[in-house]
């Protein structure tokens, strides 16, 4: 069940990939309007590094509540891959950036935003490393992760809202509407979903190698 899970998630995303270049319309309002395709991709790693970064708190949070080393590890994982998405995020934003604007970096509100958020979870994983006591490694890391909840929807949604941005209307703009042809919409929620899928699948594996790895450390002690 497992495996045709895993191939039907693939090739959702092959589908996803094919869509944003030959069923989503190219947006002609950019500088150079097949750069618009990024949006298919850059946009979804943004909100599965977000969907990571809380799903982080939400295991941390059931930590702190019932001291399960599994749900440590699960946040632990989720925050590894909240940054790899937002990593990816970033590098995808700076490739539109250099077509779009002329510069890999530009110190845009929603990339300056996305590079302190990385750093705020770059600084979970050394403090994680800094500590060698397993429990308290863990409840530490969990009242960090906790914190987040703060700044994560503070770094995402509300400062690129509040400063004035370069970076094109977010699919809800200010006026609180999607404005966007009906197929782009079709193919970004498709993206959307697809990457959402992949996170938990990966997250699933990695918790699993870590219980393994982990589980082989302490028999060899």
């Amino acid at each position: 069940m497992k495996t045709l899970l895993a191939w039907l998630l693939w090739l959702w995303i092959s589908l996803v990939i094919v869509g944003a270049f030959f069923y989503a319309p190219i947006a002609e309002h950019f500088r150079v309007p097949g750069s618009s395709r990024i949006v298919f991709f850059h946009v979804p790693m943004s909100w599965a590094s977000f969907l990571g970064f809380i799903a982080a708190a939400v295991w941390s949070g059931m930590y702190l509540a019932r001291r399960n080393p599994r749900h440590d590890r699960k946040a632990a994982v989720a925050i590894q891959l909240g940054l790899l998405f937002g990593v990816l995020a970033t590098v995808t934003g700076a490739m539109w950036a250099r077509i779009e604007w002329g510069a890999w970096w530009n110190w845009d509100p929603r990339q300056t935003s996305m590079l302190v958020s990385l750093l705020f979870y770059a600084a979970y994983l050394a403090l994680r490393q800094s500590i060698d006591e397993p429990e308290r490694r863990a409840r530490l890391a969990a009242a960090y992760a906790l914190l987040g909840l703060v700044v994560t929807p503070f770094l995402f949604w509300i400062v690129p809202r509040i400063t004035f941005s370069l970076h094109p209307d977010p699919v809800v703009n200010s006026s609180g509407k999607v404005e966007m042809a009906a197929r782009i919409q079709h193919v970004l929620y498709a993206s959307g979903l697809g990457h959402v899928a992949l996170f938990f699948w990966i997250h699933n594996l990695q918790s699993r190698l870590q219980a393994v790895t982990e589980r082989k450390s302490y028999l060899q002690e």
